[in-house]
């Protein structure tokens, strides 16, 4: 198994360190993308950004983003040519983004979510697999339209 991405910024600290705790409780390894106050990197936009491109490299298969809200990461991870991230704040939502969408990252904010509600969020999502059937047309048409905009 690949190190599982995760990326926070200051808004996401503590909820940070309770995933990375969780994740090191299963020995499931991570690297982590977080923001540095005093660094380039220390705006929610680059941390979502190195996570997604690790993904798209080949790095990592997965990651985990936490802002305060987790809608901007997730939009930026989007950003990313075949990179699928997704907001959840339930443990349904995040097995389904596995599930059905093929979210290759999951997005959380730290204001919205309590530290069990993120494990079990997390735990959700990495027990789920892409099932592919009646959602991979669906998936694969995701894909068409962004390759649309690419080739403009």
């Amino acid at each position: 198994m690949k190190p599982i991405a995760i990326g926070a910024d200051d808004a996401a600290y503590e909820l940070r360190s309770t995933i990375t705790n969780y994740l090191d409780s299963l020995n499931i390894p991570w690297v982590d993308f977080s923001s540095d106050k005093n660094a380039d990197n220390r705006y929610y936009p680059d941390v979502a950004h190195a996570v997604a491109m690790s993904i798209k490299a080949g790095q990592q298969d997965r990651g985990i983003l936490i802002c305060g809200t987790g809608i901007g990461m997730s939009i930026v991870a989007n950003k990313v040519p075949g990179i699928r991230a997704a907001q959840c704040h339930d443990t349904f939502s995040a097995e389904r983004a596995r599930k059905s969408n093929n979210a290759q990252i999951v997005t959380l904010g730290a204001r919205v979510i309590g530290a069990e509600l993120g494990k079990q969020i997390i735990r959700a999502w990495l027990n789920a697999e892409y099932e592919g059937g009646g959602s991979a047309a669906k998936v694969e048409r995701i894909d068409y339209y962004q390759n649309q905009h690419i080739a403009e």
